[in-house]
């Protein structure tokens, strides 16, 4: 008991820089993948929710809730079949439901998007428990962070630090962005991923128009934390005070205003010289 309670307040930890340090107004969230019976025995005290789907949940965890979403408790037919709980059904795989969403213009289109979607194998996982990451039950297997595109701005270049400066790759149909780009993405290929989101999530969840979605391995947690408190010293409060940018629009507004016209950054600094 006295391990959880300290792995708890790790995540707390790790929760609260997250949202202090990218200025988040919602939680990121730990997703944990329910295994077995005792793995599910872990969750009894949660009550589990049903006809929800799994970009609605996610929103849900976002908001401060915790819930455990069950395979026949996901509503969404698309999600339902990323998690391995049902097949997918013949509508969607063909591309045909697709067309009628006006998604893709051809049914083939569709099936392609569908058919090269990463999922878990038929039973592989029961039920999927999602929380705010400050709040976890046990260590989850993804953090998910829905929030501003500049807030997401800055994980995928503390991941870009921890990777020695190897270009970061966002990988998506444009579809099932919360389930497969930031949840099965991460996982199966153990690595960041982010997205802009998608037609289901966005009709579906109030992710707003300026909002994106990254999500991670739940081990790439602390060393994302760490790199962001370094780029929290410097890049991002220069970066926010949009001083550059202060200079230009003062320029324009004086432009025969010598400060104005002298008034270089640094960074133009370093590259006169150069």
């Amino acid at each position: 008991m006295g391990s959880e309670k300290r792995e708890g307040e790790l995540w707390a930890q790790h929760a609260a820089l997250l949202k202090t340090i990218l200025g988040l107004d919602s939680e990121p969230v730990g997703v944990a993948f329910v295994r077995d019976e005792q793995h599910l025995s872990r969750f009894d005290a949660w009550q589990p929710v049903d006809g929800l789907r799994y970009c609605q949940a996610l929103m849900r965890a976002r908001h401060g809730e915790r819930m455990l979403l069950a395979s026949d408790g996901l509503s969404c037919p698309a999600a339902a079949a990323a998690f391995g709980f049902r097949p997918l059904p013949e509508g969607l795989a063909s591309g045909r439901g697709l067309v009628g969403f006006g998604i893709v213009k051809e049914a083939e289109t569709g099936r392609a998007m569908f058919a090269s979607m990463p999922r878990f194998a038929p039973g592989e996982i029961k039920a999927l428990a999602l929380s705010p990451l400050g709040e976890v039950a046990i260590t989850p297997d993804v953090v998910v962070i829905e929030g501003p595109v500049e807030a997401l701005m800055w994980v995928v270049l503390a991941d870009l630090n921890l990777a020695g400066g190897s270009r970061r790759q966002g990988d998506t149909a444009v579809l099932q962005a919360t389930c497969v780009d930031c949840t099965v993405v991460p996982y199966q290929q153990d690595r960041l991923n982010f997205t802009f989101g998608c037609y289901g999530c966005r009709e579906a969840t109030d992710l707003g128009p300026y909002e994106a979605v990254v999500g991670f391995p739940s081990g790439l947690t602390a060393p994302l934390t760490d790199m962001l408190g370094y780029l929290s010293e410097r890049a991002i409060p220069q970066s926010r005070a949009k001083a550059a940018f202060q200079r230009h629009s003062s320029r324009i507004a004086q432009p025969t205003s010598a400060t104005a016209q002298e008034a270089i950054s640094p960074f133009e600094e370093r590259h006169d010289a150069q």
